[in-house]
């Protein structure tokens, strides 16, 4: 899924991308950064990772996010089976997965420069999940921890956060109304060539690594660590984005690869395929 990802695009901050590290002074304004965005991708996945062989839909993505004084934002809320073919994996089953992801910065609450090093600015980072209640259960599940926009070497400006993990509804996992785990997170966005209209070509992914579920690693089937790795091929215009996504998985959601604990012989490592068609609002 083409996530986090274009947000920097579409919200026009590529000359802040390409700018150097410089501390975030909010002293005398804290809206002073302020933007929003939102878009809508129609998205195609092939040879998915999802847990009980989900390997292939087609789906509608809500994308936003901005800024607003003390507040970052991103999210997005995903409709699965969007043309309601039988050619679906999702198909009569899940119809949405949300993400809400609000970080609180600490700069600009205290009014203070808080940066050092690469560290721009520092954030209250959270994030929550939601899952349709299908034929396993539900999925509610919330992140928070330390969040930092970071300044990186050719990549310019990337995100980066740890969280612990907190999980209210995990499909009726023994995990369900505990701590249980942390995650890793890091996004990026990096144009590498300009074409004479303005349009551009990026090169834009993620990193969630998740680790330390015990509860749950303890379970026939399940796993304590998860990764997705996603980079994108992105080319954008002010309102269109079309791109293709490799996306490496190593035991998605917990369920552990090649096991057939839970009635299926779960497929959850290696690497899917996503094709994305973008209208930027």
């Amino acid at each position: 899924m083409a996530k986090m990802l274009n947000t920097l695009a579409a919200a026009g901050l590529l000359t802040a991308l390409a700018a150097p590290a410089i501390a975030t002074d909010y002293s005398d304004d804290i809206h002073k950064n302020d933007y929003k965005w939102l878009q809508f991708n129609l998205m195609r996945s092939a040879d998915n990772k999802l847990p009980f062989r989900n390997e292939r839909d087609t789906y509608l993505e809500m994308e936003f996010g901005g800024r607003s004084g003390l507040f970052d934002l991103y999210g997005y809320l995903d409709v699965f089976d969007i043309f309601d073919s039988e050619g679906d994996d999702l198909h009569g089953g899940d119809n949405f997965f949300f993400k809400f992801a609000p970080r609180l910065s600490l700069d600009a609450l205290t009014k203070t420069d808080l940066s050092f090093g690469p560290v721009q600015e520092l954030y209250i980072a959270s994030v929550t999940n939601v899952g349709d209640n299908g034929a396993f259960g539900g999925l509610f599940e919330h992140y928070v921890g330390l969040g930092s926009d970071i300044q990186v070497p050719w990549f310019g400006k990337m995100g980066l956060n740890a969280y612990a993990r907190y999980v209210r509804e995990n499909f009726g996992a023994p995990d369900e109304g505990s701590w249980d785990g942390y995650m890793v997170s890091t996004n990026w966005f990096k144009p590498f060539h300009t074409f004479d209209n303005g349009s551009f070509v990026a090169y834009q992914g993620y990193l969630d690594y998740k680790f330390g579920a015990d509860t749950i690693g303890g379970v026939a089937g399940r796993t304590a660590n998860a990764l997705e790795w996603f980079n994108g091929i992105y080319w954008h215009s002010d309102r269109y984005a079309v791109g293709y996504g490799a996306k490496l998985y190593n035991n998605m959601a917990f369920f552990k690869d090649g096991s057939d604990a839970t009635g299926v012989m779960q497929d959850t490592s290696g690497l899917g395929h996503y094709f994305s068609v973008t209208y930027k609002f």
